[in-house]
């Protein structure tokens, strides 16, 4: 899994477990929702830690708190 499969994973995961639709995520972190949705595309593979720090904000989450969860524990490495 890449970094960016497992970051939306674990945004999808935290959506899931607050009873949010990814729309909602964008209100919450003052984004667009075309951005959350972009996010979440499966062919895009480039995130912006911002936007990514923007939806923890959004969900009163650190980013400490964002990456210590078991789906970024076995990554693959990203130097080919």
């Amino acid at each position: 899994m890449s970094v960016k499969d497992a970051v939306t994973e674990r945004f999808r995961e935290l959506c899931g477990e607050r009873g949010i639709t990814v729309n909602e995520l964008a209100n919450l972190s003052g984004v667009t929702p075309s951005t959350a949705y972009s996010m979440m595309d499966p062919s895009r593979r480039d995130i912006s830690v911002i936007t990514v720090k923007k939806f923890c904000d959004g969900l009163d989450i650190s980013l400490g708190a964002f990456f210590s969860a078991p789906v970024f524990d076995d990554l693959e490495q990203e130097i080919q």
